[in-house]
């Protein structure tokens, strides 16, 4: 089988066109990702919920403008 340059190129053009896309990453991972970052925060929330913090207690930083 013999190959003119022309065709060569063309056949290298569209398969690097092809390669060059990227796979979008698959959806189930991002949510199975999400629900767990929720439940951490919800867990985080329910165990902050159950200390008792006084009124005078300051934060450990403080908000500069």
């Amino acid at each position: 089988m013999k190959l003119t340059r022309r065709e060569l190129a063309a056949g290298l053009a569209s398969s690097t066109a092809a390669l060059a896309q990227p796979t979008p990453p698959p959806a189930r991972a991002a949510d199975a990702e999400l629900k767990a970052a929720r439940d951490r925060i919800r867990d985080n929330a329910q165990t902050l919920a159950k200390r008792e913090i006084p009124m005078a207690t300051e934060p450990a930083f403080q908000f500069k403008a």
